[in-house]
């Protein structure tokens, strides 16, 4: 199913300096993808397969629950981690409830604590592939299953 050597991750923030501080402490164990605008983050969620979206809150054009909810629909099962250096319950319900934000981080990350939760979101995410696909398979199963079922009955 899934055979990715890293997971790849896209860290979306204004901040030019927290992007290169992001990539350089975390390229290791990761994949990392930077954009420094919701614009720019949809570019390579476009041309990349991205299994975790990590965005800060507060950034000049959107905030990071509105680039969430706003690539929901086409882009539904990367799994998202807010980032803020602001405490605000309102972006953390707004988070859950409109971005389906899996966690909640705040600034400054320590690395430690942001691996552990990188790694967390990928396990859900290769948990959550592997749930489609077997739905999809039991899907197929019970429609081949009812075919043979209406054949035997026709006979």
């Amino acid at each position: 199913m899934m055979t990715e050597a890293k997971p790849s991750v896209l860290y979306v923030d204004d901040e030019t300096n927290n992007l290169l501080s992001f990539k350089a402490a975390f390229r290791r164990q990761f994949n990392i993808f930077t954009a420094d605008s919701a614009t720019a983050a949809r570019k390579i969620l476009a041309e990349n397969p991205i299994q975790v979206i990590v965005s800060d809150q507060r950034m000049p054009q959107t905030t990071g629950i509105e680039f969430f909810a706003s690539i929901l629909e086409q882009y539904p099962h990367p799994i998202r981690i807010l980032l803020t250096g602001y405490a605000d319950i309102q972006a953390v319900i707004d988070a859950i409830n409109l971005g389906q934000v899996f966690r909640y981080v705040t600034k400054p990350w320590n690395q430690d604590e942001i691996v552990h939760h990188l790694q967390e979101a990928y396990q859900l995410y290769v948990l959550k592939a592997q749930n489609r696909e077997l739905t999809e398979k039991l899907i197929d199963n019970n429609s081949k299953m009812e075919f043979l079922l209406r054949q035997q009955l026709l006979s």
